[in-house]
């Protein structure tokens, strides 16, 4: 955790002055951006949005004992605010933001950057747990992954922090940059490249563009990661203006992978796969690998995890361990039961067109159920072709399975899935509290069921009502 006095922080943040209000001998520890839970001794930074500003709670910040705060100079300081140290800036989220690239940058951290469409959180959850076998591991909490997030997580590594996982979300270009250019990491993965953010960006190449922009901050001679059973990230990274200053290296499922997993098999509690890299000495080690998480997509997601751990020095007999014991970010192919006994796939978190293809076939891949169901929300924020994705979901569901839909969009899932697997075997509701009473009607003790929707959905609502044996 950051720990400086008041008088370094003009020297940290380039454009900042210290008032005459703030005496240099003050210190701080730890930043926060919150006044409600601000600890006794952190530097308070108010941010400004659309319908708040933190500078109205700097008082309340004070009385919990905050030890100073950052301001910024368009806000008048009020008069009993006048003795605490404060930092005029011309912006405090500037100011957060370069505060934490000024930390990350003293610090002998070694720092992985994760971005992609699908699989940044496992990922991360991965890497940080192979690393932590040799390395004391920092790593971003939940999905604390934005222009606010980030720097926030950085600030918050302790000083004898040795590796650094860091999580980069975004929704539009240009963000990924600021983020990269902001944590400045010495590898980086990008998981894969799906839909979405296609209302933002347009299209699956812009999307692949923008993922790309984690290059911007990569230390020279550092390492690119990527996905290489996609065919836009190969075609990206041989545009990017700064690959030669970087070392980009494959993983994948497909043939021709520098990282290739195989022999991938797959059960409702995992999935056990070999991993090859080219080096004997290394692929000996990881035969038979297993991981918690089931799915073909997860087994992709440890390579790249595995071969980041591997890079920083991680031996890789003891991978196995690491991954065994692995702990997932909640409502991400969570394996429950319903109070019946039947298998609930609690993978609510989020939902976009490749997130449910791949959820879709880890459900094809997993045997021995009477009845498998497919339990789908609305797949929100696609854009202008948010009808024709949907329907494209549904004519993707393999016969054998039956379908439960909900929302308006969810109807033309539901339309294409009747053409694909019968009528039959398709309903399609507008209220979750029908849609629930339905399935506890319908479920066998031996089923299957994937409830899968995008956040705003809340899927996991299905989920909880079927743990609990309720009817809606």
């Amino acid at each position: 955790m950051i720990k400086k006095t008041f008088g370094e922080l003009p020297g940290l943040l380039q454009e900042a002055s210290l008032t005459t209000l703030a005496a240099s001998a003050s210190a701080f520890e730890g930043v926060s951006t919150d006044s409600r839970r601000i600890e006794a001794g952190r530097l308070f930074v108010p941010l400004i949005g659309d319908n708040f500003d933190g500078h109205h709670y700097a008082r309340q910040a004070r009385e919990r004992g905050a030890a100073g705060a950052i301001w910024q100079t368009d806000r008048p300081v009020p008069p009993e605010l006048e003795d605490w140290p404060l930092v005029l800036v011309p912006d405090t989220l500037a100011a957060l933001q370069q505060l934490a690239a000024a930390y990350r940058r003293e610090l002998p951290v070694k720092v992985i950057g994760i971005t992609g469409s699908n699989g940044k959180t496992t990922t991360k959850d991965m890497a940080a747990a192979v690393l932590a076998t040799v390395f004391r591991v920092h790593k971003t909490a939940g999905n604390l992954n934005n222009h606010i997030g980030l720097p926030l997580t950085i600030l918050d590594m302790a000083e004898d922090t040795e590796a650094a996982v860091l999580e980069m979300g975004m929704s539009g270009y240009g963000e990924i940059e600021l983020l990269s250019k902001i944590a400045q990491p010495d590898a980086a993965i990008i998981t894969n490249i799906g839909d979405a953010h296609l209302l933002q960006l347009g299209s699956r190449e812009g999307i692949a563009k923008a993922k790309l922009e984690i290059a911007a901050g990569l230390k020279s001679g550092g390492l690119l990661l990527f996905n290489g059973d996609e065919p836009l990230l190969h075609q990206g990274i041989s545009q990017l203006q700064d690959a030669a200053s970087m070392e980009a290296v494959s993983f994948g499922t497909d043939a021709g992978n520098e990282w290739r997993a195989d022999d991938i098999r797959v059960t409702v509690n995992g999935s056990r796969f070999n991993l090859v890299s080219g080096d004997t000495a290394t692929d000996e080690a990881l035969i038979g690998l297993h991981i918690p998480v089931p799915g073909k997509h997860n087994v992709t997601n440890a390579s790249a995890a595995i071969a980041a751990g591997v890079r920083f020095g991680v031996p890789a007999a003891r991978v196995a361990g690491a991954l065994s014991g692995l702990r997932i970010t909640g409502m991400r192919i969570e394996a429950v039961r319903a109070a019946n006994g039947a298998v609930v796939l609690n993978d609510t978190y989020n939902a976009n067109p490749t997130a449910v293809r791949a959820a879709i076939d880890l459900v094809e891949q997993l045997t021995g159920f009477r009845t498998k169901w497919l339990v789908l929300g609305d797949m929100l924020e696609l854009g202008p072709e948010e009808a024709e994705l949907h329907r494209q979901i549904g004519a993707y569901i393999h016969p054998g399975n039956r379908v439960v839909a909900l929302g308006p969009q969810s109807l033309e899932t539901a339309k294409a899935a009747a053409e694909a697997i019968g009528t039959d075997n398709v309903k399609h509701f507008a209220d979750k509290t029908e849609l629930i009473a339905y399935l506890h009607g319908e479920l066998h003790g031996n089923d299957l069921v994937l409830v899968k929707g995008s956040r705003g959905m809340k899927m996991e609502q299905i989920v909880h009502a079927l743990e609990q044996g309720l009817r809606g």
